[in-house]
């Protein structure tokens, strides 16, 4: 799978842009905000239907213009998929497959599978719980299409539930019945929630071990632990004892959108303990894993986006990731860099097609 063709219309930072791509390797170069990124992101915005950075969409069209239209050529499987994302602001996203516009966003999902490796990772660290699990409700979804619906009927009641324990709280009334209704809901969707996700992790977590020590050398043991409250008991049970605790505070304490990974080394938070070096090999090791993972279950190689690769990798490391194209290991490979001779010092020495984009 590739994607062969890229035109953006009033993009972020681009007015009209159309891009011819190598089917292996792309190099995006030039000064710092002059549009890398956004070029990676507008792959990535095709192939998921959300941008990466910036989940609000309005703020992705140009300044001072009212619609952006993002429109790429893919060849997957000696097939073409022609899919356009367009958007006007003050109305609802559109997302075509070959002329035809999804009813559902959610139904694009894992089509034209894409992993991207950037300096914003570090929040997977360095941020709360959210983020965390963004990442690991992202690789399951691109695969498993019941998930997803099972994610996003979760959130919906789960909103549900929050609006109506503030109108307990506003109108000092409570209504058992309603509120059993809710619980009764989200437990089945919770309990399939933690049951992939327990799964997935069985999995991956072996995948992403020995990514890292390859990247690492083999220096030091990382792990990785799913931390979720339904481990406790179902959550018709645990919505029981926080009853009092949920109308106090008005939203829902409990349930699998409180579930979070614990990222370690050496038995210690790579989050406060590991060096600056360890998270970045721990995060590419993520990223890497999430390759294979998603490789593995669509058997397709995934699109691979490397924004600002240098800035988390020597050349060497590079080099080692670029040369798995020809492998087969690797498919169709983006990478952006301020510098185009390192670049293309590096892409040259693994001796395959490339093509250099000077923007």
């Amino acid at each position: 799978m590739h994607l062969k063709q890229l035109s953006l219309i009033n993009y972020k930072n681009f007015e009209s842009e159309t891009f011819e791509f190598d089917s292996k390797i792309n190099c995006l170069v030039g000064a710092n905000g002059i549009g890398k990124t956004n070029v990676l992101d507008s792959i990535y915005h095709l192939s998921l239907g959300k941008s990466y950075f910036n989940p609000i969409t309005s703020q992705n069209i140009k300044h001072h213009e009212d619609f952006f239209v993002i429109d790429g050529e893919f060849v997957k499987q000696d097939r073409t998929e022609k899919i356009v994302v367009s958007a006007k602001r003050g109305q609802k996203k559109v997302i075509k497959r070959n002329s035809k516009a999804y009813e559902r966003f959610s139904e694009h999902v894992g089509l034209l599978p894409v992993v991207i490796i950037s300096p914003a990772d570090r929040d997977l660290i360095t941020e709360g719980s959210d983020t965390r699990r963004k990442f690991m409700d992202g690789i399951i979804s691109q695969n498993d299409k019941t998930y997803l619906d099972n994610l996003i009927s979760y959130n919906k009641v789960l909103a549900q539930r929050n609006a109506l324990l503030k109108y307990f709280a506003a109108n000092r009334t409570f209504e058992s019945s309603t509120l059993e209704v809710y619980n009764e809901q989200l437990s089945n969707y919770a309990s399939e929630i933690f049951e992939t996700r327990t799964l997935f992790l069985e999995s991956f977590i072996p995948i992403f071990k020995e990514r890292y020590q390859t990247i690492s050398n083999n220096k030091e043991q990382v792990t990785i632990s799913y931390k979720s409250q339904l481990k406790k008991g179902n959550l018709a049970s645990l919505f029981e004892e926080r009853l009092q605790k949920d109308l106090q505070r008005q939203y829902t304490t409990v349930g699998t959108h409180k579930d979070d990974l614990d990222f370690g080394i050496e038995n210690h938070q790579i989050k406060k303990f590991g060096s600056q070096g360890q998270q970045k090999s721990f995060l590419i090791a993520l990223k890497l894993a999430q390759y294979d993972f998603i490789k593995a279950k669509s058997k397709v190689n995934p699109i691979l986006l490397l924004d600002d690769v240098f800035d988390k990798l020597d050349e060497q490391r590079v080099e080692q990731i670029v040369s798995l194209v020809s492998t087969g290991e690797l498919g169709q490979l983006f990478i952006s860099d301020t510098h185009p001779d390192r670049t293309e010092a590096v892409v040259k020495n693994t001796a395959q097609d490339y093509k250099m984009f000077r923007l």
